[in-house]
């Protein structure tokens, strides 16, 4: 990662904590936030969230408040896949999941004050009404039934369902990790007033590298060991899921996550000064956990 980016996820984590840290009283449930919110995220959402902003001439810094409800998101997705009633997850970073360091009703509480803070936070965003409104719209939309939680449900339906065709199971990571992903690169944009164009290739970006990353997810719960991955592994096979692994092997999956983050490069050609992201978009194909 390049010196701008980790100054992104210090940036990140200070806003995540003072957001984090407000008075509250009892505080059981803001402590299973802060617990959860920081267990060694990789940041991968709102780094993309800053550096769009700065790639469309914007003041990345004042994009931080959308980074840091991305990131709020993301915990609360994390904390509620974990549940017993979900994934039913013991580890989450090679630490125990949310509702084991606590209990299941607090995780379940501490995944719905995330998600609430989260538009706390794109609306005290210091930008032009409009690019706020804008971004609620967005966010929103990539986070319900449309987006993440929409393709949550369809990650549940098909448990258990053998020999699901590949464009049902396109459909699924579309929703369930490309909206989110998608979104944060949007929000970058939408922060810094960008253009037409560069919204939607920062759009055609977020979509290509989403099915690029949960092809990636899929790939290393196939093949990585619970120690490098910080968590169960595994777990697809032994809830009946159907992904890329299981309808076509794991080669032919590390040939589409190569290929959808082929696309995603391409798409940042509309970016003069992309490098930088062109660099941490491959490393994410190569990632081991």
């Amino acid at each position: 990662m390049t010196n701008q980016f980790d100054e992104y996820v210090a940036a990140v984590d200070r806003t995540l904590r003072d957001f984090l840290s407000r008075p509250c009283d009892p505080d059981r449930v803001q402590r299973a936030m802060r617990y959860a919110a920081f267990a060694g995220g990789k940041r991968v959402r709102p780094v993309l969230t800053l550096e769009f902003s700065r790639l469309c001439g914007g003041d990345w810094r004042l994009a931080l408040p959308f980074a840091a409800g991305i990131e709020m998101v993301q915990t609360y997705s994390l904390i509620h896949d974990d549940l017993p009633c979900m994934d039913d997850a013991d580890l989450r970073r090679g630490k125990p999941a949310c509702h084991k360091a606590f209990d299941e009703a607090t995780a379940l509480l501490a995944g719905d004050a995330l998600l609430t803070m989260a538009f706390e936070a794109v609306a005290e965003a210091k930008l032009l009404p409009e690019r706020t409104v804008k971004a609620v719209s967005v966010f929103a939309r990539a986070i319900g039934v449309q987006g993440m939680i929409g393709g949550q449900e369809l990650d549940l339906a098909h448990e258990g369902v053998s020999g699901l065709p590949p464009e049902e199971i396109r459909k699924t990571n579309e929703k369930k990790t490309a909206a989110l992903l998608t979104a944060s690169c949007l929000l970058g944009v939408i922060a810094a007033g960008g253009s037409d164009a560069q919204y939607n290739a920062a759009r055609s970006y977020g979509y290509s590298l989403g099915l690029a990353f949960q092809l990636v997810d899929d790939i290393l719960d196939a093949t990585a060991t619970a120690e490098a991955l910080g968590k169960p592994v595994g777990s697809d096979r032994e809830n009946g899921k159907s992904t890329y692994v299981t309808a076509l092997g794991i080669e032919k999956a590390r040939e589409m996550a190569a290929h959808y983050t082929e696309q995603a490069l391409e798409a940042l050609s509309a970016f003069p000064d992309s490098g930088a992201l062109s660099a941490y978009t491959r490393s994410l194909l190569s990632r081991n956990k």
